[in-house]
């Protein structure tokens, strides 16, 4: 069965085919550093995992870009409040590059915590300012911009397509609008360029054509994704958060400046939610991935809790469903690390699993697909073999595995031992008797062949 993916500007399943064949160019929006991710941002970054696990199980070379966003992400993404790495740069009392280095190590900790594969690249916004400078200024030769006391900005009334990616409605936008726009012209306009405010003690600005600042959030993703992957190139991914702000803006910018609506499909991963609330940082009040190691939860349980659901869907995380994903994890696991080498992959189970997982990813499915093989008759070294092809888009590790040293406490020890004395000089009342006692103490005795 060919790959097919849900493509949120059709907003249809359609058939995948990559602009370039046999290559796959896949730009996913990054974290910005201003503080620790959170189990809801990782989500994301486990769905866009398991999309390149998938686009390679179906023999495409894929270059994968992850941006790191260290400058121009304001608080409101309505281009109001101050940008999210000054404020975490007061917050922490460290400089706004040394939280960016910080936190840019914490999340690639978390990344490597939740086996997602290593990018191609990791651009970061303050390294590419030339090239965000030079997507400005053509957008400003092709009559796209306007220049306020704060601002270089985006008109998107050039535009009669703008915001199709969220299905905007621009008129009611301005019906609905409840914030002041300052000297923007339009309510959907956005910033390119920000000047940065006279006497400011900002951190990070830049010379430009139009006055030292620093860039809008925007900007960055199009002149970086541009840059490593060309203007058109085949998936762009992000959370559902960024459909009608950022990647509208990206489409809108990368539209007038390359003609193209920058990727052929866009997908995005719906949100986890905690409490029946989107979890956020803006309120303090989320779960990081450490949290959850520092109470004991193993990382690929919370890998396994994503998989779980379909990344179209709702997540709800609750402490039952993590502790109900790492049971299942451990009894997969078990079963894995009880099945010997030398088998090959079962033709039968490995054609359904591709089937899900090439429709739109439909890991619940597969993962179906996976515990029938666990409870299938076949021997046991081609169930192995199975579920090896499984794990290469599933990711949790199960070769890799071994079962926790047993800790024997030093008295159960010591009962072990006179046991095995008295086995070796045929001592078969006494060797029974202690294993009575060791049975009472919890402990399970089963003898091999004797000697």
């Amino acid at each position: 069965m060919s790959l097919a993916l849900y493509d949120t500007w059709s907003r249809t399943v359609r058939p995948f085919t990559p602009l370039q064949p046999g290559h796959v160019g896949l730009y996913c929006c990054g974290p910005t550093v201003y503080d620790h991710a959170h189990i809801g941002n990782l989500r994301t970054y486990v769905f866009e995992d398991v999309l390149r696990r998938v686009l390679e199980l179906n023999g495409y070379s894929v270059r994968h870009v992850v941006n790191i966003t260290d400058v121009g992400h304001l608080v409101s993404d309505a281009d109001e409040g101050e940008d999210k790495m000054e404020k975490g740069s007061r917050r922490a009392g460290e400089s706004a590059w040394a939280i960016a280095q910080r936190y840019t190590a914490a999340f690639q900790a978390d990344w490597r915590a939740l086996n997602l594969l290593e990018p191609a690249e990791w651009p970061r916004a303050t390294d590419h300012i030339p090239e965000q400078l030079v997507f400005i200024e053509a957008l400003e030769r092709k009559g796209f911009t306007y220049g306020t006391s704060d601002g270089i900005y985006f008109d998107t009334t050039r535009q009669d397509g703008y915001g199709h990616l969220a299905r905007l409605d621009r008129a009611g936008l301005w019906a609905g609008m409840r914030v002041a726009m300052g000297e923007k012209r339009n309510v959907s306009d956005f910033a390119l360029w920000k000047f940065s405010p006279p006497a400011s003690r900002r951190q990070m600005e830049w010379d430009s054509p139009w006055g030292r600042g620093f860039p809008g959030w925007h900007i960055e993703c199009s002149a970086m994704s541009a840059k490593y992957l060309g203007p058109w190139f085949d998936i762009h991914c992000g959370g559902e958060d960024h459909v009608a702000v950022h990647h509208s803006n990206e489409i809108a910018q990368t539209q007038a400046c390359h003609g193209t609506r920058l990727a052929n499909f866009w997908m995005h991963g719906h949100f986890l939610t905690l409490d029946d609330r989107k979890m956020a940082k803006t309120d303090g009040d989320f779960l990081r991935l450490q949290t959850l190691i520092d109470q004991g939860t193993d990382p690929m349980a919370y890998r396994y809790l994503c998989l779980s659901a379909h990344y179209r869907s709702t997540l709800r995380y609750t402490d039952e469903a993590i502790h109900a994903a790492q049971s299942a994890l451990d009894r997969l696991r078990k079963a894995y690390a009880g099945w010997p080498l030398g088998g090959t992959a079962d033709e039968g189970f490995v054609a359904r699993f591709n089937a899900e997982v090439n429709q739109d990813l439909n890991l619940p499915r597969a993962l179906a697909v996976v515990w029938a093989l666990v409870r299938s008759d076949l021997p046991p070294e081609v169930r192995r073999a199975t579920v090896d092809h499984a794990d290469t888009v599933l990711g949790l590790r199960l070769s890799g595995w071994a079962a926790p040293a047993l800790a024997i406490p030093e008295d159960i020890a010591a009962l072990f031992a006179q046991r095995q004395a008295a086995r070796d000089a045929r001592d078969w009342a006494q060797a029974d008797r202690l294993r009575a006692v060791l049975k009472a103490r919890g402990w399970q005795v089963e003898d091999g062949a004797s000697k």
